[in-house]
C-alpha cells in the first residue's frame, strides 16, 4: 500500500545560520518518525550546497502531514524560520506512482 502523501521540502539555510539551522532540523527527526501517520521521514543535505537540505516525507493521509504542522516544534521552526532561511521553504506534495514495496 503506497503512502497518501509524499511531501519534499527544499530549505536553503543562510551560510551564517547553518549550525543552528541543521541542529533545528535534525531535532525533527526522531519525534517525527514516531508519528502515528509518519511513513518515512529522511533530512538530506545537497553534496553541492551544505546550505541546502531536503526533507523526504511520505506519510499516510494529508490530514496526518497536516497534523504535524501544527506541532509546537514545527509551529515555533515556521514562526522564525526567515531568521534561518535565505527563502520560504519550498514544499513540494506528490503522490507516490511506483508501488511501495522496497
Amino acid at each position: 500500500m503506497n503512502p497518501g502523501l509524499t511531501l519534499i521540502a527544499i530549505l536553503h539555510g543562510k551560510p551564517e545560520k547553518r549550525d543552528d539551522l541543521l541542529a533545528t532540523l535534525r531535532e525533527f527527526v526522531k519525534p517525527t518518525r514516531a508519528e502515528e501517520g509518519c511513513v518515512e521521514y529522511h533530512l538530506h543535505v545537497s553534496d553541492d550546497d551544505p546550505n541546502k537540505f531536503f526533507f523526504y516525507e511520505n506519510w499516510r493521509s494529508k490530514p496526518d502531514l497536516d497534523v504535524h504542522l501544527k506541532t509546537p516544534p514545527l509551529t515555533a521552526f515556521f514562526n522564525r524560520r526567515m531568521d534561518l532561511l535565505r527563502k520560504d521553504v519550498d514544499m513540494n506534495y506528490m503522490t507516490m506512482d511506483s508501488a511501495y514495496d522496497k
